[in-house]
């Protein structure tokens, strides 16, 4: 009897020594990503890059606005990570002790274009060019949501003509609605990040924001405090700054700004 049970609690070892570092290497994990809709394109097709070499991780992605990810954030939308089109919305997070700060990074910058449809006859050359009576409807992000909006308004504002154009202005709930309404002519122009342009080939850009309002834009990344899965998550992070990732971060028209 004796023999037996050593032999079935040696048996039972080695299953285990066999099994136990196989179902101990990965456990499947989904992270998820709340991210600034005019980073769909690339971080699409970054997290598919991502997800072939990590395959038991699973990134689970929304595209909003960076003011609609922030409240839906504050309100305990389940999220790992937040990628902001603007440090206003970190901030406003960071703020209120809702971000894990050590992992706070400035990841991209972009820049603000004036598009117009690619058949328009305007003749539209720059943001100026906005107040003249030709010129019927303006799309634009939300200010108070959408950072792209806010870098918009800022121009306007910067270029003298913002109580002018006020009127004629269509605000988008966030920039890939604006670039949908020029694509779709039912405004004369609309303000979008250079990226979201260079997706359409149902757009031209006709004008670049001033140098002033450009060098501001800047895409900051950071972990969610609530995160339960802070390691995997923070491995993510690493290879948004990876020369993998940099390559189709700047297909996309953007600029990786190093660590």
């Amino acid at each position: 009897m004796k023999r037996v049970i050593s032999f079935f609690v040696s048996a039972m070892l080695l299953v285990s020594l066999s099994l136990g570092p196989t179902a101990c290497q990965s456990t499947p994990t989904t992270l998820n990503v709340a991210a600034a809709a005019s980073l769909t394109d690339a971080l699409t097709e970054i997290n598919n890059l991502y997800m072939q070499d990590n395959p038991d991780i699973t990134i689970r992605t929304n595209f909003a606005s960076s003011g609609t990810l922030q409240t839906q954030i504050e309100n305990g939308a389940p999220t790992d990570i937040f990628i902001s089109a603007a440090a206003k919305q970190m901030d406003n997070l960071q703020s209120k002790g809702l971000i894990r700060e050590e992992t706070r990074q400035d990841l991209l910058n972009n820049k603000i274009v004036l598009i117009v449809p690619a058949n328009s006859t305007l003749g539209l050359s720059s943001f100026s060019d906005l107040a003249n009576d030709k010129v019927a409807k303006i799309a634009m992000g939300d200010p108070e949501f959408v950072p792209a909006g806010t870098y918009g308004e800022e121009a306007l504002k910067l270029l003298g003509i913002y109580e002018e154009v006020q009127p004629k202005l269509i605000l988008g709930s966030d920039v890939r609605q604006v670039l949908s309404y020029v694509e779709l002519g039912n405004v004369d122009a609309g303000i979008v990040y250079s990226t979201d342009a260079a997706t359409s080939t149902k757009v031209k850009v006709v004008a670049s924001a001033p140098d002033a309002i450009n060098a501001e834009i800047v895409y900051p990344v950071a972990i969610i405090k609530s995160s339960t899965n802070v390691e995997a998550a923070g491995h993510y992070i690493d290879f948004l700054f990876s020369n993998k990732a940099r390559a189709v971060f700047e297909k996309y028209g953007f600029s990786l700004i190093s660590k």
